[in-house]
């Protein structure tokens, strides 16, 4: 059966949460580290430069008018690569075919690259192709990766509102970095009573990460990492710009007892299988949605196998894709679940229609075929931007 169509469509707008916040969420002030805070008009409040455009659906007909599903990020530019560039070219090719079509996908993208934006469309095909293929064939996407590994998915949760993550039953918890180099050692020294508090709260039998997200450099990682020692961090994460390799050749060198862990910001395989044969990091993190898809995401889960590395994709638990990497790829041992929502909001309030949500730090994706994401395809309307 050949692909009829590939189009962009706008995504219905998920209803306000009912239940009263009892306070803010980390998320809605600063400050929180990142490659801006340099710059004093952007260091206080991360969100307050990050891209704004909307999130839009890409859907995926097959011949016989069966619909296949995924989400895309960065709106209309995305979108245009999409419905512009990369579907006229692919419709008419076999719907079972996701090597072949994510493979043409890379290659279409030599004129301007598969990193950064061109992966987001890439991700969104593979997603609603692999989407397609699980309801052509009446089967689960976890099913057709090969199965399940394991019964349920053990959950961390990445935030800065620890009491609440305690309350909900996480037992490992990952906290944003609030400064970086250019707080100098004010900034240090208070990244050390943050992290130590929350070490306090958690006490000993709860796991703790650290999110640095691109903000330092090597000198300032090691400076922190050696600070926070007593702190038993489990791993830290994204310490530098996602770019310069070398710097995180010279950070492996310099920390060589410190567990490492990036990539969500690293796009198609060819990055991951650097990291993996210098052995840059200890943890490969590929976002589902961001690096091509679950077809590039198998790719590097066999990469970590091989190289005996962990694979714990970003946000792995938020959506239903990662929520099926997560379930049937041996490499993934836990998914991480990030909350934005203000504590005291149930997290069912927040879910998109047919996706589980984490329970006392554990989930269980959706058996539906497909990945279950649940749309009414009459609702559906071409993306506008």
């Amino acid at each position: 059966m050949k692909i009829k169509s590939i189009r962009t469509v706008a995504i219905p707008p998920r209803p306000d949460p009912t239940t009263e916040p009892r306070r803010q969420s980390w998320w809605s002030h600063g400050p929180v580290a990142n490659p801006m805070t340099r710059y004093p008009r952007y260091a206080a409040f991360r969100p307050g430069w990050l891209p704004t455009m909307p999130d839009f659906g890409c859907v995926i007909e097959a011949a016989d008018g069966t619909l296949g599903f995924a989400t895309g990020a960065h709106g209309l530019p995305v979108a245009a690569l999409i419905d512009q560039y990369f579907a006229p070219r692919l419709v008419g090719e076999p719907v079972m075919a996701h090597e072949k079509i994510y493979d043409m996908a890379v290659r279409l993208s030599a004129p301007f690259g598969a990193q950064g934006l061109a992966s987001f469309a890439i991700s969104a095909i593979d997603l609603a192709l692999w989407d397609l293929k699980g309801k052509l064939l009446d089967k689960p996407v976890y099913e057709l990766i090969g199965g399940p590994v394991r019964d349920d998915l053990f959950c961390y949760v990445t935030g800065n509102d620890t009491d609440w993550y305690l309350e909900l039953g996480y037992k490992a918890t990952k906290l944003a970095c609030p400064y970086g180099p250019a707080d100098g050692i004010d900034g240090l020294n208070k990244n050390v009573e943050f992290v130590q508090s929350r070490r306090e709260l958690i006490g000993d039998d709860v796991d703790l990460m650290l999110d640095c997200w691109m903000a330092f450099d090597v000198e300032y990682m090691v400076r922190l990492a050696e600070a926070l020692r007593p702190c038993r961090l489990k791993w830290m994460e994204e310490f530098l710009p996602a770019e310069d390799l070398e710097a995180h050749a010279a950070a492996r060198r310099r920390l060589p007892w410190l567990t490492l862990a990036t990539g969500e910001h690293w796009y198609t395989t060819t990055t991951f299988q650097y990291a993996a044969q210098h052995r840059l990091v200890d943890i490969l993190q590929p976002d589902i949605d961001w690096v091509g898809g679950l077809t590039p995401m198998i790719k590097i889960a066999a990469i970590a196998e091989a190289a005996g590395l962990s694979l714990i994709p970003h946000a792995g638990g938020n959506t239903a894709y990662g929520q099926h990497a997560c379930m049937a790829l041996p490499a993934i041992p836990w998914a991480e679940t990030v909350v934005f929502a203000a504590p005291g909001i149930p997290l069912e309030e927040l879910a998109t229609p047919g996706v589980p949500v984490a329970s006392n730090g554990r989930l269980k994706p959706s058996d539906a075929p497909g990945f279950g994401v649940e749309i009414d395809p009459s609702t559906l309307s071409p993306f506008a931007g």
